[in-house]
C-alpha cells in the first residue's frame, strides 16, 4: 500500500501535458487491440501516431509501448530491402517438373546412373546438364547406380513376409472375473489368424501341445514358413521352440520391452480388444471360442484386404525391430 501511495504522489509531480499524452497513447493502443486479430496489425497511420506521441513520454514509459526502438529499426530495414532490390543473378534453379522426372527415372530404373538419366532427358527434349542430374540425386539421398541395383528393404521384407509366423498371448476377463488366456498365431503374409487355444491356466506344457496341434492344422502348408516371432514369455519353453525347430523354422525372440518388434500380432490383439471383446461379457471358454471364431472370420474376409498397405508397414517395422 505504501508503494502504491508513493506512485500516486509521483503522478502529482508530472505535468498535465505528459499525462494527456500518456492517455492518448493508451487509448490508441486499446483501439488497435480491440480489432480482434490474433496478432494486432498496425497501419502506417497507427505507427506514425504511436511513434510521434511516444517521443513525448518519459523514458521509462517508452519501453512499455507496442512500438519500440527495435520495431522502428525493423521497419527501416524493411524499407531498405524494398528500395534496393536487384534481379536474381547466377544459374537459374532447375524446374520442379524436371526434378520430379529425374527422381522417378532413378526409382523406377535402379540400374541407371546419372549419365544414363541425363541422356534420356536430352532425348525427351529437356536441356539439363549431367552435373545437375547428379546433384538432384545426391540432395535426396539416392545412391549411385551400382548401389541401387539390388532390392530395397521394402522389397526384401515384403518378399519374406509369407514365410513368417508370429505368436502372442491375449487375455480377457469373464463376467465372473475369471481371466482366460488366448494363444494367437498370425501369418505375416496373408494375415490369416489361428486361435491356437484358450485356457485359464497357461503352462509351458499346454503351450507346447498347442504348437503341435497348430502343425497338424497347417498340414503341408507348414513347410512354407521359415521364421517364428515370439516374445520372451516364460511359457514359451525350450520344448515349444523344439516343435518349430523340428520343422526348420527359426525362432526369433523380440527384444525386452519392445512390442513393436511383434507389431502385427500386437495390432491384431489390440483390434480384437477395441472392436469386439471390450463390448461383450464373456461367460466362459466355450462362449469365448464362439466369439473368437466369428471375429477371426470377419477379420480375414473384410479387414485384411482393405489394409494391405498397413500390413506391409507393420511387417517391415516388426522385422526391422527384431534385426
Amino acid at each position: 500500500m505504501l508503494a502504491r501511495v508513493l506512485s500516486w504522489l509521483a503522478l502529482l509531480a508530472r505535468s498535465d501535458a505528459a499525462k494527456d499524452v500518456e492517455i492518448l497513447v493508451l487509448r490508441h493502443e486499446i483501439a488497435v487491440l480491440r480489432r480482434g486479430n490474433p496478432r494486432p496489425s498496425m497501419t502506417w497511420i497507427d505507427r506514425a501516431i504511436l511513434s510521434a506521441l511516444s517521443k513525448l513520454l518519459p523514458t521509462h514509459l517508452r519501453r512499455l509501448r507496442l512500438v519500440s526502438p527495435r520495431t522502428l529499426l525493423r521497419w527501416h530495414a524493411d524499407l531498405v530491402a524494398r528500395r534496393w532490390t536487384y534481379p536474381r543473378q547466377g544459374r537459374p534453379p532447375t524446374p520442379q517438373p524436371i526434378r520430379t522426372l529425374v527422381l522417378r527415372m532413378a526409382r523406377e530404373n535402379p540400374s541407371w546412373g546419372y549419365r544414363r538419366i541425363h541422356g534420356e532427358l536430352v532425348g525427351l527434349g529437356h536441356r539439363v546438364a549431367a552435373s545437375t542430374v547428379w546433384k538432384i540425386l545426391k540432395n535426396v539421398g539416392i545412391d549411385p547406380a551400382p548401389l541401387r541395383s539390388g532390392p530395397t528393404w521394402r522389397q526384401f521384407l515384403t518378399a519374406q513376409a509369407h514365410t513368417i509366423l508370429a505368436v502372442d498371448f491375449a487375455h480377457v476377463a469373464t463376467v465372473f472375473l475369471r481371466r482366460l488366456y488366448i494363444l494367437v498365431v498370425i501369418e505375416h503374409g496373408s494375415r490369416r489368424v489361428h486361435i491356437a487355444g484358450i485356457t485359464a491356466h497357461p503352462t509351458g506344457a499346454w503351450v507346447t501341445q498347442q504348437a503341435r496341434n497348430l502343425f497338424m492344422d497347417l498340414g503341408d502348408q507348414a513347410a512354407r514358413f521359415g521364421f517364428l516371432i515370439r516374445d520372451r514369455d516364460s511359457k514359451f519353453t525350450a520344448a515349444f521352440d523344439a516343435v518349430f525347430a523340428g520343422a526348420d523354422i527359426r525362432i526369433i525372440r523380440t527384444p525386452v520391452r519392445a512390442p513393436r518388434a511383434n507389431a502385427i500380432a500386437e495390432r491384431f490383439i489390440g483390434s480384437l480388444r477395441r472392436e469386439y471383446l471390450d463390448h461383450l461379457l464373456i461367460t466362459g471358454p466355450r462362449h469365448l471360442a464362439a466369439v473368437l471364431g466369428e471375429y477371426v472370420e470377419h477379420y480375414v474376409r473384410h479387414e485384411a484386404p482393405l489394409d494391405h498397405v498397413e500390413v506391409k508397414r507393420l511387417h517391415q517395422q516388426a522385422v526391422a525391430a527384431v534385426c
